[in-house]
């Protein structure tokens, strides 16, 4: 049978999904949604899209739409999240699950209540970079001592990845913090158990830090070392040194080195090198085969306890 999707959010990071289902056989997006219908529907027509919407409702209404990604302001994640389940739909919401921890424990209750697939697009579980480490971790090959990750972005103005206004503000600790979080523990293979967190200057008119600095301990030992900024001015990304017992591995998005800085072959991992891709891949695989997929929301839920713990450290 062929999933018949809606995708909500038809900016940079939709068109992202857009792209990657395209490689994705017995998948359809049948309805899209966007803040402004014109530009919605220009993007629909490219993707061949036949329904256009600017209320995630109506798609819902759809009695065909098997299942949602969410790839919206943050803010809405959570609300829009529920609205899915309860609407009868799998979804996939794009990173962060929640910036308040209570809306994202409902996320995970109502899931559980539902049965429905819902997962989070933690995509670094899904990048060949990391996969290719995580294997080697489970395997026994290899055991992380230390984690050292920089997440660098420049931007003292609100726009998107393809540079563009944004209509919503973008955060350091509920969304890119995010990643890393997650990706320790996944790697580690144990919760983490210590957290601590400083920030610099709040911007005058983002209202958010700029800068921040967190460190993470594993209940095994493993420690991590994340350094975020808004305000660097090149090279932009996030950069991952695993620092282990048998080896030092560097990952930049997709390629991967190890310590020397000598290349190692990751396009082989999986059936492509695209994160994304391979996100959504799981996603469509887990509501075929009836389970839980990697990344599912009760999975990830603790990330959002430890960020919601740096949250109020921060605060006080």
């Amino acid at each position: 049978m062929t999933i018949k999707v809606a995708l909500a959010g038809a900016g940079a990071f939709g068109i992202k999904h857009l792209d990657g289902i395209r490689n994705i056989a017995g998948v359809e997006v049948v309805s899209l949604v966007g803040r402004e219908f014109g530009k919605t529907k220009e993007v629909a027509d490219k993707y061949g899209i036949p329904h256009v919407t600017t209320e995630l409702a109506d798609s819902l209404a759809i009695r065909e739409v098997d299942a949602v990604i969410l790839c919206t302001p943050t803010q809405m994640h959570a609300a829009q999240s529920i609205a899915c389940l309860e609407a009868g739909k799998h979804v996939q919401v794009e990173i962060p699950l929640c910036d308040v921890l209570k809306d994202g424990r409902a996320v995970v209750e109502l899931q559980k209540q539902t049965g429905k697939v819902a997962m989070c697009g933690h995509t670094r579980r899904f990048n060949p970079s990391h996969q290719w480490v995580r294997r080697r971790i489970v395997a026994g090959e290899f055991n992380i001592q230390q984690m050292d990750v920089q997440t660098f972005f420049f931007r003292r103005t609100n726009m998107n990845a393809l540079g563009q206004p944004r209509s919503w503000t973008d955060h350091l600790l509920w969304h890119h913090a995010a990643h890393t979080v997650d990706l320790f523990a996944y790697q580690a293979r144990s919760p983490i158990v210590k957290a601590n967190a400083i920030q610099g200057p709040i911007h005058p008119a983002l209202g958010i830090a700029m800068d921040m600095s967190i460190q993470l301990q594993a209940a095994n030992g493993a420690i991590c070392t994340l350094s975020l900024s808004f305000n660097n001015d090149g090279p932009l990304g996030t950069f991952f040194r695993y620092i282990g017992d048998t080896g030092t591995y560097i990952a930049r998005y997709d390629d991967l080195v190890n310590g020397k800085e000598e290349k190692i072959d990751v396009s082989k991992v999986d059936v492509s090198m695209n994160g994304i891709e391979l996100q959504d891949r799981e996603f469509f695989a887990a509501i075929r085969e009836g389970r839980e997929p990697n990344a599912s929301v009760a999975q990830v839920l603790p990330c959002y306890e430890v960020l919601h713990a740096l949250e109020q450290q921060l605060a006080a």
